[in-house]
């Protein structure tokens, strides 16, 4: 039986503990609300960007562009979007759990985030660029991200470039999500596998007229990049989302976790102090009956 001496240096210790967990869950608290909103505000840009893309395809006719062309699928790269840091419960684990299902040899991985890239040399896959990106992701970051992705799918390097994620739901769920990012199917949305719920209904196509200048091939032409920088940006928010909602959980619950246990060593601190005090007494009692 530990003494109450050991049971109040874990109790201290338990407290420490605590003090930090729950410093840790203030500060991503506070970068969870500035992540979401960041990801939240980009979803209408997406849905809008994606209606005029839709409505150029429409009209460019038999248009052709090296990131339309489809090919065998020989080898493939996979921009692998995890964290930096972790802490965050079983966010990193959900996902590299997903990655570590493809096939080794004929898939060659596009890290973002620290912990992609130790997943990577861990199980001795092929690596071949390393990025990184801030707590409010820049565009700048997303843009040498799919400039990089989309020299390899354009030189030939590789017939099909994914994106894999953890996709950002609400504050309490959020989901390992694959997306396929060259080559460009039909455009659908690029909100749907990077909103929180699929957004995969028919655009109306045709409905309202549109001009374009100089022409519709050439407007869609121009897009296209823009369109592959814009869902990397895109994911990017959305896997911070993810991240800073899952370390807030995850320190909110170690808190909760750590006051359950202060809880139940004071009670046993408690117990074990009465018995004593209740034995003392019981001697005292004796002692006195002894001598008469």
């Amino acid at each position: 039986m530990p003494s109450t001496r050991d049971i109040r240096r874990r109790i201290k210790s338990v407290k420490s503990t605590a003090q930090i967990t729950k410093a840790m869950q203030m500060v991503a608290s506070s970068k969870m609300r500035k992540a979401q909103q960041a990801a939240l505000a980009g979803r209408p840009y997406a849905r809008l960007m994606n209606k005029i893309l839709a409505e150029v395809t429409h009209h460019a006719g038999d248009f052709a562009d090296p990131l339309l062309e489809q090919r065998d699928v020989r080898k493939r790269a996979v921009i692998l979007v995890a964290t930096d840091k972790g802490l965050c419960g079983a966010l990193n684990s959900n996902l590299l759990r997903e990655a570590a299902r493809l096939d080794a040899t004929a898939t060659v991985f596009i890290t973002a985030g620290r912990k992609a890239a130790q997943f990577v040399a861990r199980t001795r896959r092929q690596l071949a660029a390393e990025f990184t990106y801030k707590d409010t992701p820049l565009f700048g970051e997303a843009r040498a991200i799919a400039k990089f992705a989309r020299d390899l799918f354009v030189n030939g390097e590789v017939d099909q470039v994914d994106v894999m994620f953890t996709n950002f739901i609400n504050t309490l769920t959020q989901k390992p999500t694959t997306l396929q990012l060259l080559p460009i199917g039909e455009i659908k949305g690029v909100s749907a596998g990077v909103e929180g719920e699929e957004m995969e209904s028919e655009l109306e196509k045709g409905v309202t007229e549109f001009l374009f200048e100089p022409t519709p091939a050439q407007v869609l032409g121009a897009l296209l990049p823009h369109y592959i920088n814009f869902i990397v940006y895109q994911v990017l928010l959305e896997a911070k989302a993810s991240e800073q909602s899952a370390r807030m959980v995850a320190m909110k619950n170690a808190t909760d976790n750590a006051q359950q246990i202060i809880k139940d060593l004071t009670l046993e601190y408690n117990k074990i102090r009465q018995a004593s005090i209740t034995k003392e007494l019981l001697e005292i009692s004796s002692a006195a009956m002894a001598l008469g």
